[in-house]
C-alpha cells in the first residue's frame, strides 16, 4: 500500500460561493494565472463557502 504525501497549497485568491455568477470569477482568475505560467486551479472550501484559486507545490 502506498500513501500520498500531502500537497502544500498556496491560496492566490478567494471568491464567495454566493456570487451570482457562481465559480466563474474564480475560473476566470485561475485562467489568467495559468496564462502567466502559474499552475492555478479552483477548489471549493466547504468550511468557508468559498471558491479558492490555489497553486500546488510539492514539499521539498
Amino acid at each position: 500500500m502506498t500513501t500520498a504525501t500531502p500537497e502544500q497549497r498556496t491560496v492566490l485568491e478567494r471568491f464567495p460561493a454566493s456570487h451570482p455568477r457562481g465559480s466563474w470569477p474564480a475560473d476566470e482568475y485561475a485562467a489568467v494565472q495559468r496564462d502567466q505560467g502559474v499552475n492555478a486551479r479552483v477548489v471549493m472550501d466547504l468550511d468557508t463557502d468559498q471558491f479558492l484559486v490555489v497553486t500546488g507545490r510539492t514539499p521539498q
